[in-house]
């Protein structure tokens, strides 16, 4: 048990670490320090109305960060586990007592001839909105190509749609991959109806980007004026730098706990965690939750006491089609879709609603710490069998 001040440095103020940081002044004795590299909290999951100019995806930190939250606009360069400190873009050093490591994720290099010069990502808000005068300055008639089939990829190729856009979207094979064949269904109608053109299978994977055209594994040339690439997620690459323990993409690796399996004074949370080298799903839906459970690790281990293990309950996929549609695929808790799910006007009206409780939760947490409770919903027994099937493979090959 520690006495005295405890200073804990958060590394990343999107969802699981501003989940976090506001969990952490339920102490007095604890001050928290939250490092991000723009001044404004994202709305991450807002990012395809910024570029179709329907949001612009930002909300101002003092909407969702606690009073007591230190912010500090820079960029963590290297973390020091030896002497437990950041150094900063800037040139500064931060010494902390714990570290939530909580840097999310961004595009991944897509590593197709190309796509990095002519296609325009848009996992982050630069570059969201560097695409955004891109758009205005094509006709309206002109040709948008979107690769990706996932939640970003229909949900930009529904929302330029909408507006009267040209847009073809190139899946690399399955439509919403996630989604449960009826809500495919679901979302194929509707990407119809907004008249998007929509190449899925097995010969749709990109093999080369030009300036003016998207080529197929197929042998199909797709002309575009646009071309925004949705293919992937990456991670930051700080805790490799910094001599930490990653997984194969390069998320940091910890126990059950958040913990990391380096140094039990390193919390991971959000994208850029890899429980048990078992990661969950990127997603705003898993960050949260994380964010809470790497917060209250930190302050079981303040407190002198053991900290409870991982237990993440999913509820589903929340996509929107433009504005005036959406779906909502349900899923059993532990990440696998049903049948059932809500689309139409009313699947639009649920994540608008979804999105707005977002933030919700994260104001809700910052004026009341320890308020959400989300992250001790139980996620059933199939991560204890996953775990346990892990460690026998752990096992066999000894």
């Amino acid at each position: 048990m520690m006495t005295g001040n405890t200073e804990v440095v958060v590394v990343g103020g999107g969802y699981a670490g501003v989940m976090a940081a506001n969990r952490l002044t339920r102490r007095d004795d604890v001050t928290v320090t939250l490092i991000n590299a723009r001044p404004n909290f994202v709305e991450r999951i807002r990012l395809h109305q910024l570029v179709g100019g329907s949001d612009d995806a930002v909300v101002d930190y003092r909407e969702v960060l606690a009073e007591g939250v230190r912010l500090v606009v820079d960029t963590v360069t290297r973390i020091d586990a030896a002497e437990r400190c950041v150094t900063l873009a800037g040139g500064d050093t931060v010494g902390y007592d714990y570290l939530v490591y909580a840097v999310g994720s961004g595009s991944a290099d897509p590593r197709v001839p190309g796509a990095a010069e002519f296609a325009y990502p848009i996992a982050s808000l630069e570059e969201a909105q560097r695409l955004r005068p891109v758009l205005d300055a094509a006709p309206a008639t002109a040709a948008v190509t979107v690769v990706g089939a996932g939640p970003t990829g229909i949900e930009t190729a529904a929302e330029l749609a909408e507006q009267g856009r040209t847009v073809t979207l190139v899946c690399g094979g399955v439509l919403g991959p996630y989604l449960h064949p009826r809500g495919r269904r679901s979302v194929a109608r509707r990407l119809a109806k907004l008249g998007v053109t929509v190449l899925d299978g097995p010969d749709t994977k990109v093999t080369a980007v030009t300036r003016d055209a998207v080529r197929l594994n197929g042998g199909r040339t797709v002309p575009s004026r646009v071309i925004i690439w949705t293919a992937g997620f990456g991670v930051p690459d700080l805790a490799a730098r910094s001599g930490l323990s990653t997984d194969a993409l390069g998320r940091l690796l910890t126990d059950e706990t958040l913990t990391s399996v380096d140094d039990a004074r390193i919390v991971a949370a959000g994208d850029s965690a890899a429980p048990s080298d078992l990661p969950l799903r990127m997603s705003c839906q898993a960050a949260m939750p994380l964010g809470a459970r790497a917060a209250d690790t930190v302050l079981a281990r303040i407190a002198g006491e053991q900290p409870s293990t991982l237990n993440q309950v999913f509820a589903g996929q929340c996509i929107s089609l433009g504005r005036r549609a959406g779906i909502f695929q349900f899923a059993h808790r532990y990440d696998v879709a049903l049948w059932f799910h809500i689309d139409g006007r009313p699947g639009a009206r649920l994540k608008e609603f979804v999105c707005r409780g977002i933030v919700k939760h994260l104001t809700d947490e910052a004026h009341k710490p320890g308020s959400y409770s989300l992250h001790r919903v139980s996620g059933g027994a199939k991560r204890r069998q996953l775990l346990q099937a892990k460690r026998g493979e752990t096992l066999a090959t000894r």
